[in-house]
C-alpha cells in the first residue's frame, strides 16, 4: 500500500512538472539554429550583459578525453528562472535549457558533444531580472564527431 502511494506521488510530480515546462524550442526557434555562443544568447534572452558569479558553479574537466562525451555539471543558489548551457565547439551553439519553477533544485549534470576544443557558457536567468553566467574552455582530446 505504501509503495503504491509513493508510486502515485511521483507520477503525480511528474505530470506537475511537464505542465510547467516551458518549450524553447518552439517558443525561441532561432536560438537553437544560433552559430554563435552570443548570438544564441541574444536569440534566447535578448540583449543583455550576464555577470560572472562565484553562484553559478560550473564543472567540466580540462581536457575531455572523447568529445563525444563530455561531463558538465551546473549548480547554482541563484533563485533562477531559467539556466542554459552552451558552447562554442559546434555549429550550433545552444546545448541546453532548463526551465525552473520553485520546486526545481538548480544541479544539473549531463554529457554534451563538442567536436573541438572551446569554452563552455552557463547562463542563468535569475528571478531578480538580472543574468548570471560561468564559463569553462577545456581542450578536447577525440573530437565528438570522430570519436
Amino acid at each position: 500500500m505504501t509503495k503504491n502511494i509513493f508510486k502515485l506521488g511521483l507520477a503525480a510530480l511528474a505530470m506537475t512538472a511537464a505542465v510547467y515546462a516551458k518549450d524553447y524550442r518552439a517558443e525561441k526557434p532561432d536560438a537553437w539554429t544560433a552559430k554563435t555562443v552570443p548570438a544564441a544568447i541574444e536569440a534566447l534572452y535578448g540583449k543583455i550583459t550576464p555577470a560572472e558569479s562565484a553562484d553559478v558553479k560550473l564543472n567540466a574537466p580540462d581536457v575531455a578525453s572523447n568529445g563525444g562525451a563530455v561531463p558538465v555539471s551546473v549548480k547554482t543558489s541563484i533563485d533562477a528562472k531559467s539556466i542554459a548551457i552552451l558552447q562554442d565547439a559546434n555549429p550550433e551553439s545552444l546545448v541546453i535549457v532548463f526551465d525552473q519553477n520553485e520546486n526545481t533544485v538548480p544541479n544539473y549534470g549531463i554529457k554534451i558533444k563538442m567536436k573541438k576544443s572551446g569554452t563552455i557558457t552557463v547562463i542563468v536567468e535569475g528571478k531578480d531580472g538580472k543574468f548570471y553566467s560561468a564559463k569553462k574552455t577545456l581542450e578536447v582530446a577525440l573530437g565528438g564527431c570522430e570519436g
